[in-house]
């Protein structure tokens, strides 16, 4: 983390570090190539959050909604997936698939190593589930997760150096111009510039898979906010916000854990419900921290939602467990249930290989939900986690669910 925000503070210091073996790490294949072109030619994407608009288009174009804007993010992330899909048939024909070709070598190996020593700390579950097997099928499992897991953790691991720049130990360091720092950086990531060996693996994976980079600079918007926004004045800024930070992460996951190719759920809707996945995940992590968040002068919880049910931002201060806040998070917590019952919809639609961990993943942040019940909703002074014990209760389960065929919840309707 020193040498992210060293590089963030004082990037010219630390220019020299991106050296030409780091740029010999990233392809250029052709399907690369043609796949940049088009999409920068035909995809223009734009949250249009910060845009100023002219009083005509205005009148043109009536304000949308959080949900209307993301779901353009997503549309234009499925387009990108089936663009992929044709563009390796056509490698296939052309004899130019050199996806595999470049994976190799000390230099590369270095950098995937260094992703997996941050990984290994902040992805417990993954690992903690290939432990419940018999050394064999580990192995096995191991192996068939290989080219997954590997790349998933790249993108986890930049989703939480880009995270610890707000919320880590070192945040009061980081300004709006220091994450514009950052968002240069992830420009050059994807142009195949990359700054260490950490953005050399990811710059690897951005390569392979049809990832967009507007999730990556969304969640940068994410941060943004962060610095500037403690409040949310209703539930529709409050979802920018979730997929901003949290949403975001399930658009750049899909490509990576891939679609059964035998599933008739449209793109679609799988990212659809990856990113009802992320919103659900991020809610369950607001209501858990209603308390700790407090403390920090924050409140991530709807501000017309809190008037209704008759509560102020001085009754979160006070942090007292009353009939009227066990109402309001009862209705808090449903919602978050909601978007979790949208999110399994889309699991089984997944490669098989990818399905295990996402399962693993939802079943015990909903648990979350239930400890805050338990705790009798008192999430100012009590913190709801799910113990060990039902952790490796869950695994079996999910290893279960994901042993099923891919569900008909979100099939495309048939045609007569």
């Amino acid at each position: 983390m020193a040498g992210v925000l060293l590089w963030v503070i004082c990037p010219t210091e630390n220019a020299s570090f991106a050296t030409s073996s780091l740029l010999s790490l990233v392809p250029k294949s052709c399907s690369q190539e043609r796949r940049y072109s088009k999409v920068c030619s035909r995809l223009k994407f734009s949250t249009g959050v910060f845009a100023t608009a002219s009083l005509s288009s205005v009148v043109a174009n009536p304000p949308r909604s959080s949900e209307e804007r993301v779901y353009e993010v997503v549309l234009k992330q499925a387009a990108l997936v089936k663009e992929q899909k044709k563009e390796r048939i056509l490698d296939v024909i052309a004899g130019n698939d050199q996806s595999e070709s470049m994976t190799r070598g000390d230099l590369l190996n270095e950098a995937y190593n260094r992703c997996g020593d941050v990984c290994a700390e902040y992805a417990k579950t993954f690992y903690l589930g290939t432990l419940l097997m018999t050394p064999e099928r580990r192995r096995a499992v191991w192996a068939i997760y290989g080219v997954y897991a590997l790349a998933f953790f790249q993108l986890a691991m930049w989703c939480r150096r880009t995270d610890e720049l707000v919320d880590g130990p070192n945040a009061s360091h980081i300004t709006p111009k220091a994450l514009d720092r950052w968002e240069q950086r992830l420009d050059d990531l994807f142009e195949g510039r990359p700054y260490d060996m950490y953005d050399a693996a990811l710059s690897i994976t951005v390569s392979k898979y049809p990832v967009d980079i507007q999730p990556f600079k969304d969640m940068i918007n994410g941060m943004r906010m962060d610095l500037k926004k403690s409040r949310y004045k209703d539930f529709d800024e409050l979802y920018l916000y979730c997929y901003y930070v949290a949403g975001t992460v399930g658009l750049m996951s899909v490509p990576v854990m891939g679609i059964a190719p035998d599933s008739k759920a449209s793109t679609e809707s799988v990212y659809n419900a990856a990113l009802a996945l992320g919103i659900a995940n991020q809610l369950t992590n607001i209501l858990r921290d209603v308390g700790e968040d407090a403390r920090r002068g924050r409140i991530y919880l709807p501000q017309d939602e809190l008037a209704q049910a008759g509560l102020s931002d001085e009754d979160i201060f006070k942090g007292k467990v009353t009939d009227k806040w066990r109402s309001f998070m009862k209705g808090q917590i449903k919602r978050a249930r909601m978007f979790f019952d949208e999110a399994e919809k889309g699991v089984a639609e997944l490669n098989a290989a990818s399905r295990w961990p996402v399962w693993a993943s939802l079943l015990l942040y909903k648990q979350i939900l239930d400890a805050i019940e338990v705790n009798d909703y008192d999430n100012f002074t009590k913190r709801a986690y799910v113990g060990k014990a039902k952790k490796f209760a869950s695994l079996p389960i999910a290893y279960g669910r994901a042993l099923m065929l891919g569900s008909s919840k979100l099939a495309e309707p048939a045609r007569s």
